[in-house]
This record gives structure tokens, sequence and C-alpha cells, in this order.
């Protein structure tokens, strides 16, 4: 679910609006200038959703995640520059922003039993057994991820802790679901650790069996020297932050056209941890 950061569309009734980073809720015609909790931007709120999140199964070609705890923040930024170039390829894509979703930790099943750890997840009840669906589905996956405290956001730990079920699939001895998908990385941040928290990434997902495209990892930083509040305009207008993420995702379609996935059918040999 992308809404307008303006949400203009809802300006003529008056509906309950959510913080997507801490849950506050607010009835009005529109979402408040900022939110009196966790002093997010009105960006931050959209409309209460009272409808259950559904996914019919249907394929794709790239599953775009924004892992950031702030939607509209620079790592939403750095997801609508992938999304304009996905548009500008007419390459078939789902974003989501992690903050709209209902994903509960992991039970950790493995730790009791390794036969207990399966996909489907034991925990049918939230939002994450769809995204395990369109892992599945898709052929290629963009995450984006700010950097906090040196690695990535607690919400996208949590989104890839969930993901155990389907690299568990190989210590099963049953047939996986990801292998030979293409992945691309992008991280911004306020300062260092640009590389670790690419990295701390591209291991989950290696796990499962996904490529990573060739120069498909971009990270940007603006610096320790300079306040938060300056980042968002730095990251707005910074060339580099533009052209490295359009080359991710440009090398993440390309890698696409090779149909790994197919070439490499029944030819791999899982080694996972």
């Amino acid at each position: 679910m992308t809404v307008p950061t303006e949400n203009h569309e809802f300006e003529t009734i008056e509906i309950t609006w959510k913080c997507t980073v801490c849950g506050f809720l607010f009835k009005g015609k529109k979402p408040p200038k900022g939110c009196p909790h966790c002093h997010s931007p009105s960006g931050e709120f959209i409309p209460e959703r009272n409808e259950k999140f559904t996914y019919h199964n249907e394929p794709f070609d790239v599953l775009l995640i924004n892992g950031s705890s702030h939607r509209a923040g620079n790592t939403g930024v750095m997801t609508d520059i992938a999304e304009e170039m996905l548009k500008e390829n007419d390459v078939s894509y789902q974003r989501f922003n992690l903050n709209e979703y209902s994903i509960d930790h992991c039970w950790c099943c493995y730790a009791v039993k390794a036969q207990s750890c399966n996909y489907p997840c034991r925990n049918g009840e939230d939002d994450m057994h769809l995204f395990h669906q369109m892992l599945a589905n898709s052929k290629a996956v963009i995450i984006a991820s700010p950097i906090n405290w040196n690695s990535m956001s607690a919400r996208l730990k949590i989104f890839l802790d969930r993901t155990t079920c389907m690299q568990n699939l190989y210590h099963l001895k049953k047939p996986g679901l990801t292998e030979g998908k293409i992945l691309g990385i992008l991280v911004c941040g306020h300062e260092d650790g640009g590389i670790k928290t690419s990295m701390d990434i591209f291991l989950n997902f290696q796990q499962m069996g996904f490529i990573l495209a060739p120069f498909g990892i971009a990270y940007r930083t603006h610096g320790a020297e300079f306040s938060s509040n300056e980042d968002r305009e730095f990251f707005r207008n910074d060339d580099l932050f533009r052209t490295y993420t359009r080359g991710v995702v440009n090398n993440v379609i390309e890698m696409m056209k090779l149909d790994c996935e197919k070439q490499l059918k029944d030819r791999i040999i899982p080694v996972s941890e």
C-alpha cells in the first residue's frame, strides 16, 4: 500500500489517520501536521486500514521493500527512485512500506525442533505469510534500508528473521522456493554503517539462494558532521544518491532478463547455514 504524501483524495471526508511509526490515531479530513507522540511528519500518516491485507498469488517481477520505520523518510525517497526506474522499464512490481503492515517477531521454532520450522510459517495470523508467497512468486527483490546503529532497521530485521521458514526448506531436504532469484540492496543513512548494513541484508538472502546483481549494492551516507535535520534536503538533492539507486535497479532488471532461476533449476546444490 502506497499512500500519496499529500493525501488530497481524502480531504472531503473525516476519517481516522494512523501514524505508521508509533500507531497514534487521529480523526480528521486530513492528517495532522505532525505526530504528537513520535514527532514524525504528516507524510507518515495513512488512512487506518480496516480491510485485511490480501495477495492472490499472482506472479510479478520485482518485490520492492522499503524497510524503514519512516515510510516518507530518506529511505522512502530511495524507494521512490527505484519505483520510478521500474515504471520506466515497464517492469511489473509490488511496492511495500513495511511499517504499514503487521509482522510479528519470529517464534524461533527451529530452536525447539528443526522440523517445526517449515513452510508455510506456523504463524499465519499476521501479514508475513503473504510476503512469503510474494518472495516465492517474484523474480527479484529490491530491499531499501536505513542505517540504524550500524545495521538495518528493526522492522527489516524482523521481516528477514521471518524468512527462516523458507531457508529451512533446504535443511529439511525439501524443494526450495527462492534459489536463482535476483537481489538488489539500497542503503542510506546519517553516518557510517553502509557496508555492514548491506552485507547483513545480503547474507540473509544468500542463505535462500538469491543472486546479488552485479554492482547490486548502493549505499549513500551524509556525514556525522551534519545534523539529521539536514539529511532530508541532502538526500533529495544529491545526484549520486539518485544515480546509484537507478544503477542498482537497472542491474537487477538486466539480470532478470537472463532468467537465472530457470537456467539454474535443479543444478544448484544448497549450502545453507
